[in-house]
């Protein structure tokens, strides 16, 4: 699959360099991908409106709208732990009590 995304290939295999440097090597390649998929979409309704030059920034652009989703999701994920939490709680406490005064 590597092979269909030479970008992307050059990145995963490095050059021996640091952990940082292949990190921000890999985050640009994958801006670079989304950012031609999201100029490919674009394409199709609106056919040759994509300046080439755009590509990465619209990419980085997509790179950062998906993590803000991610962590609205993760946030809501969150909110409603913490409701099934306190309505645990509440049912627990219910019962016991319940439990305490029936006898």
């Amino acid at each position: 699959m590597l092979g269909m995304f030479p970008r992307l290939a050059l990145a995963a295999e490095g050059e021996g360099g640091d952990l940082g440097s292949q990190l921000l090597s890999f985050i640009d390649s994958a801006a670079y991908l989304i950012g031609s998929a999201l100029a490919w979409l674009i394409g199709l309704v609106l056919p040759g409106s994509v300046n080439p030059s755009l590509v990465k920034p619209l990419g980085y652009l997509g790179l950062i709208t998906l993590l803000l989703l991610l962590f609205n999701l993760l946030e809501a994920a969150r909110k409603l732990i913490w409701l099934v939490v306190v309505v645990g709680w509440v049912l627990m406490v219910a019962r016991i009590l319940l439990e305490a005064f029936h006898g």
